[in-house]
């Protein structure tokens, strides 16, 4: 039971000192990670130098780092802003385009930045004013960008996804390029039941169209903005050169995974967005060191966290976590997925309420999954489940951040948001989690 009380000891003490002691989260994953080595008595210094040197190789680390990167200057272009423009043209004259756009925009931006309060924070300049303005209460504003704002973190690329991705009983199970696809529909789901979600608020909170003054023309914004949208295009481009059957018949397969698709989608959303964002970029070196000066506290925590979770996960594995664990799960055996599967759910979203999204899969992801799996729900889909709940944070009062950072822009009372979030998007994230564990929201 050695690996099992690692792991318990890994959990617990992520939350204490994220939650209790307010450290940041890289922080927790180190004092977590030399937690675990504890458990190896007399062996903690192999084991933690033999896990930390294995974490170290990982090259997933290097595609969270980089994504980090690439989102700061995507945003520093412009290309998310002008997205957004050309969202506001095509729904703004319709009665509640001004909560459609906030929807998908938060969508759009979460793809790149994965930030729920960053969503938030630069979706709500945006488009809270839009939402006043569109005869709906600032208290309806802050609900509809607080409950978007978590959206990123499905998205594949998330501090999120990567963690899991890490979790030792996730590890070698599932890769980071095989699960592209799957959360890209996880996250077309999560936008799809948020717009779902804006139509019923716009007839329940009678909420009319955008000030014609805030609709741009679509000519206007399309004519600045159409390059943009061939930068989201891009990622495209590497997932089919390396996993095509044409390319692979070309030029073989061992020279299409020469380079892995992770190191691919970075450069491939950068090169694209250097050029279309290029009059808005810095023009000198002392302008570029700066903006990467601004990155430089993102990059550290990313990279520390990264760090952090695959030694770990390298450690419990060593004190023989999957040995362990499975007499454990197999006593969920005899209960149906479905209520696993809800069990689970619930489980994951009380525990992302004190925690963000990334604090919470790196607490509880590895033993979720595992619970899941053990019940029959396929890897992918489990996988896909529990980064939908984990992404609840923004949407889970009292600790959601975005829903305060919302509520801020919007100039209301945050706790006037908390009972119509709940219902409106705490709800049904959790339910749709539970759609996909039990097979019936298609992921691939």
């Amino acid at each position: 039971m050695t690996a099992i009380y690692a792991l318990a000891a890994f959990i617990a003490v992520i939350i204490v000192w994220n939650s209790v002691f307010k450290r940041n989260i890289a922080e927790a994953m180190v004092v977590g990670f030399m937690a675990c080595c504890a458990f190896a008595g007399t062996g903690f210094l192999p084991l933690l130098v033999d896990s930390l040197w294995a974490g170290m190789q990982n090259e997933v680390t290097f595609a969270a780092l980089a994504f980090v990167i690439v989102a700061d200057i995507l945003t520093r272009a412009g290309i998310v802003q002008r997205i957004v423009d050309i969202f506001g043209s095509l729904l703004g004259r319709r009665r509640g385009g001004s909560l459609y756009a906030a929807t998908v925009g938060s969508g759009v931006f979460g793809a790149v930045a994965h930030n729920g309060a960053a969503t938030a924070a630069t979706i709500g300049a945006i488009t809270i004013p839009w939402i006043k303005r569109s005869k709906a209460s600032g208290e309806t504003a802050a609900i509809v960008l607080g409950g978007n704002a978590g959206v990123g973190a499905v998205f594949p690329f998330s501090g999120a996804y990567f963690l899991l991705l890490a979790a030792p009983t996730v590890m070698g199970k599932l890769d980071a390029e095989g699960m592209v696809l799957t959360m890209f529909v996880a996250a077309l789901w999560m936008v799809a039941i948020r717009i779902v979600i804006a139509a019923v608020m716009i007839r329940r909170r009678d909420v009319g169209a955008m000030d014609p003054e805030d609709v741009k023309p679509l000519r206007d914004t399309f004519s600045r903005g159409w390059s943009s949208l061939l930068v989201l295009a891009a990622v495209a481009i590497p997932i089919v050169a390396t996993s095509g059957t044409l390319v692979t018949s070309i030029v073989g397969a061992e020279a299409a995974d020469a380079v892995p698709v992770l190191v691919w989608l970075p450069v491939a959303l950068l090169l694209p967005g250097l050029v279309v964002g290029r009059k808005s970029l810095p023009r000198t070196g002392r302008a570029w060191w700066s903006l990467l000066g601004d990155s430089s506290p993102k990059l550290g925590v990313v990279g520390v966290t990264m760090v952090a979770a695959f030694s770990a996960s390298e450690a419990v594995s060593s004190l023989g976590l999957s040995e362990q664990l499975t007499p454990l799960l197999q006593g969920l055996g005899h209960l149906p997925a479905w209520l696993v599967a809800v069990i689970v759910g619930v489980v994951v979203i009380v525990v992302a309420g004190p925690l963000s999204t990334t604090a919470t899969i790196a607490a509880v992801g590895g033993v979720a999954f595992a619970a899941l799996t053990a019940v029959g729900v396929p890897e992918y889909a489990a996988f896909a489940a529990l980064l939908v709940w984990g992404a609840s944070e923004s949407a889970s009062p009292p600790g959601a951040a975005p829903l305060y950072v919302a509520a801020g822009i919007a100039n209301v009372d945050p706790v006037r948001t908390f009972m119509p979030v709940i219902g409106y998007y705490l709800i049904p994230t959790f339910l749709l989690g539970v759609l996909m564990a039990v097979g019936v929201a298609w992921v691939p």
